[in-house]
């Protein structure tokens, strides 16, 4: 269909459009005729679909779940980061230690429950790394 076709149809249609209206409505026709064509412009009114879908499911129990895992996360990674920031600090003030240096270390209690923490960190990232299933 032509937009002069499409013009006098609109014209009939609703005489109340304007002529800036009309043009506006075929030029949008034109660019979305290959979205409809295509059978994509589908895929837009589905993803419209879903964002309404979860704005009807997201009740005040849902919000207060994603709240509290946004809040955790965040924490999780301000501890991490601040971890880094004093470790890297410590690090660059102070001389790099010998093997018995860091076999003293090891003699404190937050360095072994970091050490802990690390080994069975690393023990799970080794377990999904396996070949064969668990």
């Amino acid at each position: 269909m032509s937009t002069t076709e499409l013009d006098m149809r609109n014209e009939s249609a609703s005489p109340t459009l304007d002529e800036a209206t009309r043009k506006g409505i075929a030029d949008l026709l034109e660019k979305a005729s290959p979205l409809l064509q295509g059978r994509r412009f589908h895929n837009i009114v589905d993803l419209l679909s879903l964002a309404s879908d979860a704005v009807d499911m997201a009740d005040d129990a849902m919000i207060q779940k994603l709240m509290k895992a946004y809040e955790e996360s965040i924490g999780a990674a301000w501890t991490l980061g601040n971890a880094a920031r004093f470790a890297a600090n410590e690090a660059s003030r102070k001389p790099t230690p010998s093997l018995l240096g860091l076999l003293r270390a090891a003699g404190d209690e937050d360095v072994r429950r970091g050490l802990h923490f690390a080994l069975l960190f690393l023990a799970v990232l080794g377990r999904q790394t396996r070949d064969e299933p668990a």
